[in-house]
């Protein structure tokens, strides 16, 4: 078969490799049909952070069942997204149903080969059926959906409270969504780049720009000087993890969802800011996988392409063997992007 494969740091190559292993009777055969880059892809590939190479990267995917396990439940031809954790089922939290938080797992497209090659074979238990009404390009955004949704699920979201998000990329923009979804009446979304602004717009979300002016006293001005009640920052910034704080409400809530790159120091003043309005402020990672039918994954599902809208945030949907240039030219910043996804 045909993947995209990191070979060493830096360097991808589209080639012919071997068929990929089956673990288990319970391991189903699936043909990718869509593959999305994460940013973790581009740290993977370009910043040294293979766990070990050659690696066939990807975890956010979808596809169709072409070999289903016998008596099981998927048929051949069913639409399929793949939950790309594997979780060891034995940890105090794989116990009570917390796989996100195992300590000791594998993971599609990271610790063992993933999502950017034209097969794979996926346990069972880690499929999804894709509903009818979803496009299986959009799809394969279930995983960062999940991921946008379980943050916004940390908080109480009252009716009419008023919302905000440091980042507008695609997980940004999905968590804007979510907190609407679960009742805000307004959502702010910050970001430098004005495009994304432009599509958080389009979508109804209120923009704000982080050039030129402090977007923690544009959000303060916007809303009568209280701030937002519902805060998430999803850039990953020691910069926005402070304003994400500083445009907080009184009695207002705080999700730090993106991961750090430096440190985030706290002044005395912000923090006795932070105990002086009773601030509450939450970590979240990754999504929840259980229980059934309550999971972060169906409800990505079931929200995607009706009231979660992800098609806008798609920007490019190139072939798989156009891979390496794609990734050099996202790498390079060539490319202005918001969410490549690779057909097959």
């Amino acid at each position: 078969m045909k993947a995209l494969v990191l070979e060493e740091n830096a360097t991808l190559t589209y080639k012919d490799v071997p068929p990929p292993r089956r673990d288990g009777d319970d391991w189903v055969g699936i043909e990718v049909k869509a593959s999305g880059i994460c940013g973790s892809d581009l740290h993977r590939g370009f910043g040294g952070g293979a766990y070990n190479v050659p690696l066939v990267m990807g975890h956010e995917f979808s596809g169709v069942v072409d070999e289903p396990v016998a008596g099981g439940e998927f048929a051949r031809g069913d639409r399929v997204v793949v939950y790309p954790l594997l979780w060891c089922g034995k940890c105090p939290s794989c116990q009570v149903g917390e796989y996100a938080l195992c300590s000791s797992y594998d993971y599609f497209g990271s610790r063992r080969d993933g999502g950017f090659g034209e097969y794979l074979y996926v346990p069972e238990r880690n499929l999804l059926r894709i509903p009818d009404h979803v496009d299986i390009v959009h799809a394969a955004m279930c995983e960062p959906a999940a991921v946008a949704l379980h943050g916004v699920k940390q908080m109480r979201i009252r009716p009419g409270a008023t919302g905000a998000v440091f980042g507008g990329g695609p997980i940004g923009n999905m968590v804007a969504q979510w907190l609407r979804i679960n009742g805000c009446r307004r959502v702010f979304v910050v970001d430098v780049d004005e495009a994304k602004l432009a599509t958080a717009e389009r979508m109804g979300l209120a923009p704000v720009s982080g050039q030129g002016r402090d977007p923690v006293a544009a959000i303060r001005d916007a809303t009568d000087g209280r701030g937002a009640d519902k805060v998430v920052e999803a850039i990953g910034l020691p910069q926005t993890f402070l304003q994400a704080v500083q445009s907080a409400a009184t009695f207002g809530e705080v999700v730090f969802m993106g991961n750090i790159s430096g440190t985030f120091a706290v002044a005395e003043r912000d923090f006795s800011s932070i105990l002086r309005r009773e601030l509450t402020i939450h970590g979240t990672w990754n999504s929840r996988w259980t229980p059934r039918g309550q999971d972060d994954w169906t409800t990505a599902l079931s929200f995607m392409d009706r009231e979660l809208s992800v098609g806008p945030l798609i920007s490019h949907t190139p072939r798989l063997d156009e891979g390496v240039e794609v990734f050099a030219a996202v790498h390079e910043k060539r490319m202005p992007y918001s969410k490549v996804i690779f057909t097959l």
